[in-house]
């Protein structure tokens, strides 16, 4: 069921120039960012575009996906714009001709290889994926990925599942796909006992909890996490990090295609990605600097990812994936 954060009855009646029509627009928006943080995106939005009403679907990345696949097959998608955790599934829906470009649309605060030069998508923010450990715990602090297969990690480890979200399929595909790790460090994490759950979320719960010493999980999760007090803490490991970038795109179907290319360009704008630095996210855009105690984007170490292998490979990945730890 389509959340409704902002009601038709609530948007004023003003019409700013980006919206042809004289009446409010109805603008849907299938995401996969969390709630509470979607909730303040939409104000901030809302005070630029108080014409614009926004409803909200909101689920893991994957399950967005199903939901909307789900609809084209039955001839009626809903959502005008996607906001999903990583660019291969934007991928896979330009190729499937579920989006369209938006060559206008301002780029040239964005690094390139962070948008489609096509303008299909754009990313909005950098997130990277590392290890959360509980402070409170008697565990050593991790420093590389290999540390979760110790013998104290052993059925310790918690992780998101790629069967539901998409950094964790990023993830997942990006480890994989690194020498000398591959689906070996899987089968070994399996072997020491680690489990999926279903979400980031899941993980950042089960650690915060004490009932996992460590976690794969997204950065701001962990960071956002901390400055609530909780005993945990954030490491990027020495062998580096896989990253997504939280891409936008509008829909074929649009049915409010201006107000959609209104909310592209919002999260665009470097008021949007200051705002996404309060909510503990590395921003994307040139000269914004990251959030206190992240450190410079500059000196991340990333690994690659071949974004084509992992598109033709993510049924496989899944399906491996749910043997070894289930679906």
């Amino acid at each position: 069921m389509i959340q409704k954060l902002f009601s038709k009855t609530c948007a004023a009646a003003l019409v700013v120039a980006s919206v042809t029509t004289a009446e409010a627009a109805d603008l849907v928006l299938y995401t996969s960012q969390p709630t509470a943080q979607m909730e303040s995106v939409l104000e901030l939005f809302n005070e630029q575009h108080p014409d614009i009403s926004v409803d909200v679907y909101r689920s893991g990345t994957t399950e967005v996906l199903n939901k909307l696949q789900a609809e084209i097959a039955g001839g009626n998608p809903q959502p005008d714009v996607l906001l999903i955790a990583d660019s291969v599934a934007m991928e896979q829906l330009k190729a499937q001709d579920v989006l369209q470009p938006y060559p206008e649309a301002d780029v040239s605060a964005l690094p390139a290889g962070q948008y489609d030069p096509e303008g299909y998508w754009f990313g909005t923010k950098m997130i990277t994926t590392g290890i959360i450990y509980n402070t409170r715990m008697d565990v050593p602090k991790p420093t590389s990925w290999q540390d979760l297969l110790a013998p104290a990690a052993e059925n310790q480890v918690i992780m998101p599942s790629p069967l539901y979200s998409g950094a964790a399929l990023a993830h997942v595909g990006t480890v994989t796909q690194q020498q000398g790790m591959g689906w070996d460090y899987y089968e070994a994490l399996a072997a020491n006992g680690a489990i999926a759950g279903k979400g980031n979320g899941s993980v950042r719960d089960a650690v915060s909890r004490g009932e996992k010493a460590y976690g794969i999980i997204i950065d701001y999760m962990a960071f956002g996490q901390k400055l609530k007090g909780s005993p945990v803490d954030f490491v990027f490991p020495e062998e580096g990090v896989s990253v997504i970038n939280q891409p936008v795109a509008i829909l074929a179907s649009a049915k409010n295609v201006e107000a959609a290319k209104a909310f592209v360009d919002f999260q665009l704008s470097q008021q949007a990605s200051e705002h996404a630095v309060t909510q503990n996210y590395f921003p994307i855009r040139a000269g914004i600097s990251a959030p206190e105690g992240y450190p410079d984007p500059a000196s991340l170490k990333i690994m690659p990812l071949d974004a084509s292998e992992l598109m033709q490979s993510t049924d496989d990945l899944k399906r491996t994936f749910a043997e070894l730890f289930g679906g």
